[in-house]
């Protein structure tokens, strides 16, 4: 069977195909501290991709409050049920099963022989959400969890006893992903250049398996075309070295384009990699699939961490301490504070940036400014009272 390293899982796992890295890897890092479920980045997205008879349901960016919000619905209870409680050992490797292993198949039997019948996609961990489960995208939106808090006005400490929290979530344009892995015709396909995983809509046979076996639910099948449809990762604007559309017009800053690395190659210069390897503040979404997702997510620090664990692993307490002494403002995590500033400051990619003594700059795959946001965000304080015009500036009732 074809055995692959996972980063994130710490450890060899079986994958369907051989190990097949691109030149370049398409990633992100969203905040989750900062995002307030404007839905900017769904409408958006809504509005470019998703629009035509048939997409009805679809919301290739979407977000939904944590922990009772899932878009389809229950998508990650229902995953997480299947393969059970995850456990890591102390040193970070995952002990449990990913989607690919939990059937215990052997994949050189299940292995594709031109006859998309023989299903080799069912080895594969996975369930297809009802037409029902897409019907309300919004479902627990600013629902909370916890114990009722006894004053409104003092919280004791960084976890809130009563929390809940906004999860945006788009294709995480896995290094081993599922949909590629599980479709039978081998429609689905993932670009050397940039790591960006597509669906080749003329070579899709509505086998749906890629629907059943993403396990973030970002696979969708459109009942008019008659074929599977998925976020494109807005490869037309990545091409010309700019953002996706989502991460444009995201109005709380909170999102970071760039590529992303293996740990032993990346570069902390390159703002993604910096966030995910050198700072550690940004983790990737339930590592325990195996999918090695490429959109990493810096956890909220109000939340409890034995939730944030399962959703993120076993780093989260390190990363929230590290965001708390970031925004703290320690001098030590000056660096971190820039690329933080940094985040959603541009339409153009960000592929290296410097901080100087009061500014944080990005630069572009060839060197050009394409950023420039002041360390310390500059604060004037006019005069209460304007004598040239004999007013007041100031509501004086």
């Amino acid at each position: 069977m074809a055995t692959v390293y996972n980063w994130q899982i710490g450890r060899e796992m079986e994958y369907p195909y051989p190990e097949a890295r691109p030149e370049k890897q398409w990633g992100a890092v969203f905040d989750l501290n900062k995002c307030i479920a404007c839905q900017t980045c769904t409408l958006s997205c809504k509005t470019t991709w998703t629009n035509n008879e048939g997409q009805e349901h679809m919301f290739w960016n979407n977000v939904e409050t944590k922990p009772y919000g899932s878009y389809p619905l229950q998508w990650d209870v229902e995953i997480l049920d299947r393969l059970g409680v995850s456990e890591w050992s102390s040193d970070g490797v995952y002990e449990g099963d990913t989607i690919f292993e939990a059937r215990d198949v052997d994949w050189e039997d299940m292995a594709v022989d031109g006859d998309p019948e023989t299903m080799h996609a069912k080895g594969i961990e996975g369930y297809r959400p009802e037409k029902r489960d897409w019907a309300q995208p919004n479902l627990g939106e600013d629902e909370p969890a916890g114990k009722a808090v006894e004053s409104d006005t003092h919280i004791d400490g960084d976890h809130h006893p009563t929390w809940f929290f906004y999860l945006p979530r788009v294709c995480n344009h896995c290094t081993f992903a599922a949909c590629a892995g599980g479709c039978p015709v081998q429609a689905i396909y993932k670009r050397q250049e940039d790591g960006i995983v597509l669906l080749d809509e003329d070579s899709c046979e509505s086998y749906t398996e890629c629907v059943r076996a993403c396990p973030y639910g970002k696979s969708m099948y459109n009942p008019v075309e008659l074929n599977s449809q998925k976020c494109v990762g807005c490869y037309p604007k990545v091409e010309q070295g700019r953002v996706p559309q989502c991460f444009e017009n995201c109005l709380g800053k909170i999102r970071m384009h760039g590529w992303v690395n293996r740990p032993d190659e990346a570069d902390p210069s390159a703002p993604v990699d910096y966030l995910v390897h050198e700072a550690e503040v940004a983790l990737p979404l339930y590592p325990q699939l195996g999918l090695e997702p490429n959109v990493y997510y810096i956890p909220p620090i109000n939340v409890p961490t034995d939730y944030l664990t399962q959703m993120f692993g076993p780093r989260v307490e390190d990363a929230q301490e590290t965001y708390r002494r970031a925004r703290r403002g320690d001098e030590e995590y000056r660096k971190l504070r820039a690329v933080l500033h940094l985040m959603g400051s541009t339409e153009w990619r960000i592929e290296a940036f410097e901080v100087t003594e009061d500014e944080a700059i990005g630069y572009d795959a060839d060197g050009s400014t394409v950023a420039r946001v002041p360390m310390t965000e500059p604060q004037y304080e006019r005069e209460r009272f304007d004598a040239d015009n004999d007013v007041y500036r100031l509501d004086i009732t």
